[in-house]
């Protein structure tokens, strides 16, 4: 007889799944070098070995929760950790980068079906009294797996090899679907139809722009296959906004945009990950080709800057409670760019570490001063009933500032620089670093412009109170 979940096995069973996936965000990052040397791989195709990921994962992550509300939420949930432990093992064998960078894909798409599942599924496991505690452990495991990505990625490199980052998942996703299928049971949320079209015209049109930013440096940036994979990304964008503005089941709702408060909150968080994730991308790097770092000490020495929301973001929490959260989201993201800015000036192929160790942190304690409060800002701007949308929304959008990141910054490298000499990866780096700066610090001034206000009344409220008044 199949034993009933507790809800102690749900938070580990769901918390288990949610490191996984989470930890290939950033797990590659220490590994590029590497795989570089060992694949032969160009600077285009490194980007797409986090791209990949990170673009799949954020163009479907929103429909993730519907399937699981209609097919059934542990039956999708094994179905997403078997997707990425298939693709864990394709990644691991693969000869080639492009194998690789496939093999990727498939593994945001698994990432996309289990990370929206392990909230929805702890969330109706837990009593309400404990829900607030359980969400906020679930929440600070999957900021810890983003933190230790780099370390481990390093550490597993240097101590094995970088195929074991992708074969490491494989027992622990086998061990998760026996798991899943003995400990959890199954539930369904109300049905809802699938918006197919949007996923179709959002994954073409990002693959679209996201292919012409990688290929504008080697292709040439007025070339025809440039010009036409930017327009025709753009052209299919602006018909997925059209489509979700007009279908009745959207896997993104326009309306949310009309409010000044969402759509700022979301902007301000495109471009932090867009400077986040650019930056790490190169300053990984950085530190092994530039400086002769094994993989390990490069993870160590990014540690400061991915480590330090662990540290502050309980007490960017706290303070957003007594403090307007968008003037601590825009000091956040100050510190953030001001920590990017710092790293860039000084930066050189003999910069000591103890020079960066300081930008480091203050970067890093800016973006810990940036995720509880802006993830309080946007849940506050929407209904209560519409707040797994709005987080859903939240979380797909800082991932494309992500994927954009990469892109934008890597190709400002290689036009100011490259892999040729250690000065000649400096001159790109600063350069492409210097640009995410000023990115985040736009942000920064968005964050000042969003409004404080009360969240919205449940639908139907103003009726109520305006009749209770006659």
């Amino acid at each position: 007889m199949r034993a009933r979940g507790t809800a102690l096995a749900t938070f580990i069973v769901t918390s288990v799944a949610l490191v996984m996936v989470t930890l290939d965000n950033l797990v590659v990052t220490t590994a590029i070098p590497v795989i570089r040397t060992e694949l032969n791989a160009s600077l285009g195709a490194l980007e797409w070995t986090v791209n990949a990921y990170t673009l799949t994962f954020a163009v479907l992550l929103l429909t993730g929760a519907a399937l699981g509300d209609r097919f059934g939420r542990r039956r999708m949930l094994m179905v997403g950790v078997g997707v990425f432990t298939g693709a864990s093992v394709l990644a691991a064998l693969a000869p080639t980068v492009e194998v690789l960078n496939a093999a990727r894909a498939l593994q945001g798409l698994g990432g996309a079906i289990v990370t929206p599942l392990t909230l929805t599924i702890l969330s109706a496991a837990v009593s309400p009294a404990r829900r607030g505690l359980a969400l906020g452990a679930w929440g600070g495991i999957g900021g810890l797996a983003v933190a230790l990505g780099p370390l481990v990625g390093g550490a597993v490199v240097e101590g094995i090899s970088w195929q074991f980052i992708f074969w490491i998942n494989v027992p622990v996703g086998i061990v998760l679907l026996a798991l899943t299928r003995t400990l959890l049971t199954e539930s369904r949320g109300a049905p809802t139809r699938l918006d197919l079209p949007g996923v179709a015209l959002a994954s073409a049109g990002m693959f679209g722009v996201v292919w012409g930013l990688v290929h504008g440096n080697t292709a040439g940036w007025g070339s025809a296959e440039v010009v036409g994979a930017l327009f025709i990304g753009a052209l299919l964008i602006g018909a997925f906004v059209w489509w979700e503005a007009r279908t009745p089941t959207p896997m993104l709702p326009m309306g949310f945009f009309r409010d000044r408060t969402f759509a700022l909150a979301n902007g301000a968080s495109m471009l932090m990950y867009f400077g986040l994730f650019g930056s790490i991308f190169l300053l990984a790097q950085f530190f092994q080709t530039v400086q002769g770092d094994s993989p390990l000490d490069a993870g160590l020495k990014i540690l400061p800057w991915t480590a330090m929301p662990i540290l502050i973001a309980p007490l960017a929490g706290m303070l957003s409670d007594r403090i307007p959260p968008s003037r601590i989201i825009a000091a956040g993201l100050a510190l953030q760019a001001a920590g990017l800015a710092w790293l860039a000036e000084v930066s050189t192929p003999t910069t000591p570490y103890a020079d960066l160790v300081v930008p480091f942190i203050l970067a890093g304690t800016g973006t810990a001063l940036f995720f509880a409060p802006a993830a309080n800002v946007v849940l506050s701007s929407v209904r209560r009933e519409q707040e797994g949308q709005a987080s859903g929304a939240n979380n797909a959008l800082r991932e494309l500032g992500g994927v954009f990141g990469v892109a934008v910054l890597a190709s400002v490298f290689a036009a100011a620089g490259g892999y040729a000499t250690p000065q000649s990866f400096v001159d790109g780096m600063t350069r492409a670093v210097w640009v995410g700066a000023v990115v985040v610090a736009v942000g920064a001034l968005l964050a000042l412009a969003i409004p404080t206000r009360r969240r919205p009344a449940p639908a139907g409220a103003e009726a109520g109170a305006l009749a209770a008044s006659r």
